[in-house]
């Protein structure tokens, strides 16, 4: 049976470790908005996108310079019928070389076409996996959500 999961490969002109290190600075390549940490086994994050999208990972595998596994154990779409739907999905990071290029695997294991979330979200994780990470792996400057000022200017008319 053929893998429905959404999945995006990109190559980079750098090594495993600057892949590896660059995917988990989260806050590089995919959002500002990020509490918690991302670097090692076990540890818990949550980003949000204003109030459409929360959602709280768990570094599940970590295999230095090859593989990252985050297990999605809370979201809020506010945007979908079943707000829930990345709930216990997982998000998937596997590296590889191959000559002297790296290439990075992404999966979102659950994100499939039959679930409500598949077009909107597919087409965010090309632009941040194929665009923002790439650029950050590529040149060190990455393409992240910026963060939210959660101070509101009070203006005195």
């Amino acid at each position: 049976m053929k893998k429905q999961d959404y999945h995006a490969s990109i190559t980079v002109n750098a090594t495993a470790h600057e892949a590896f290190e660059s995917i988990n600075s989260v806050t590089k390549w995919w959002t500002e908005n990020l509490e918690g940490s991302s670097q090692k086994l076990n540890d818990e994050f949550i980003v949000r996108f204003g109030d459409v999208h929360y959602s709280k990972q768990k570094l599940v595998e970590v295999v230095h310079d090859k593989k990252v596994v985050w297990l999605v154990t809370d979201s809020k779409l506010n945007f979908l019928k079943d707000k829930h739907e990345w709930t216990n999905t997982k998000i998937s990071f596997e590296i590889s070389t191959q000559n002297d290029k790296t290439k990075i695997h992404f999966t979102h294991i659950g994100l499939v076409p039959k679930i409500e979330c598949f077009d909107a979200c597919s087409n965010a994780w090309s632009q941040y996996i194929q665009q923002s990470l790439w650029r950050l792996v590529n040149t060190g400057k990455g393409q992240p959500d910026k963060k939210e000022n959660k101070q509101r200017v009070k203006v005195n008319p």
